[in-house]
């Protein structure tokens, strides 16, 4: 097994890091003892993740913007330059979903989805991928895929299209990039205690999720800090997938190899 690399002093950028899975990763990066960049579109939100990671003793700039926002991954990336020198990791991060029937999708609706989640994200690993190799530089890049990059369920067409397309593009850059010393990783989380359901239940003609307002099974929902821990331990050792859970990852698996078994737990109401 590989030596754990050291993080101390590295310098990660990370988009959607106001809240979620973003705010918890920067947060356990900083405690890991690196540098942080962040990008959101709440400045007050990334003023206090900041602030937070100052008393593991790191530094944070703040670059706030939408993903989608035409030269931001230039903008984040020369942030990271000017401030400390250099990047070493980068997350993409933000995105958003919502429940809706793929045949009344506007396709604006679908158009808009994937500029946030899929090419914005590419879009930055594209942008971090090229100057990187223009110094001869390692480095990590990572995208927040999910569970539902390998599966989907009924009225989460949109959401999971990009996650799958999200999955397939970092194995590709993977593949690409490794031999040059740059390492490419796609995270799986689980259904994570954030925004997330509250937010897509707030989009436009979207569906509420029964869920919300009730208990799930414990094996089905995670803390942002579980996802965050397993971004640094695969900072630190480097894997092509990142998943928090065994249970979910077996039975993505399982409906991979027989579809008939996706069909019948991805078409119950939820």
């Amino acid at each position: 097994m590989p030596a754990m690399k050291n993080l101390t002093d590295q310098v990660i950028v990370i988009t959607g890091a106001s809240s979620g899975i973003g705010a918890a990763t920067a947060l356990a990066c900083a405690q890991a003892g690196m540098n942080l960049v962040l990008n959101a579109r709440r400045a007050d939100r990334l003023q206090q993740v900041a602030g937070a990671a100052g008393r593991f003793g790191r530094s944070a700039e703040i670059v706030v913007g939408d993903v989608a926002e035409p030269g931001l991954s230039r903008r984040l990336l020369d942030a990271a330059v000017t401030r400390f020198g250099r990047f070493d990791v980068v997350f993409a991060n933000a995105g958003y979903g919502f429940r809706k029937p793929a045949h009344r999708l506007e396709m604006a609706e679908l158009r808009a989805i994937f500029e946030v989640n899929f090419f914005a994200a590419c879009d930055l690993l594209m942008e971090a991928a090229r100057r990187l190799i223009a110094e001869r530089r390692p480095g990590h890049l990572l995208m927040c895929s999910s569970a539902v990059a390998k599966f989907t369920m009924r009225e989460f067409g949109a959401y999971s299209a990009t996650k799958a397309a999200q999955n397939h593009f970092c194995r590709a850059m993977r593949m690409e990039l490794r031999p040059l010393g740059i390492e490419v990783s796609s995270v799986h989380p689980v259904t994570t205690l954030t925004e997330f359901d509250e937010v897509g239940a707030r989009y436009p003609g979207a569906s509420r999720p029964r869920w919300l307002g009730r208990t799930r099974p414990g094996w089905l929902v995670q803390r942002p800090q579980k996802v965050a821990d397993a971004v640094v331990r695969c900072l630190r050792r480097p894997r092509a997938e990142v998943w928090t859970s065994s249970a979910v990852r077996l039975l993505t698996g399982l409906m991979t190899a027989f579809p008939s078994l996706m069909d019948l737990v991805g078409s119950r109401p939820r």
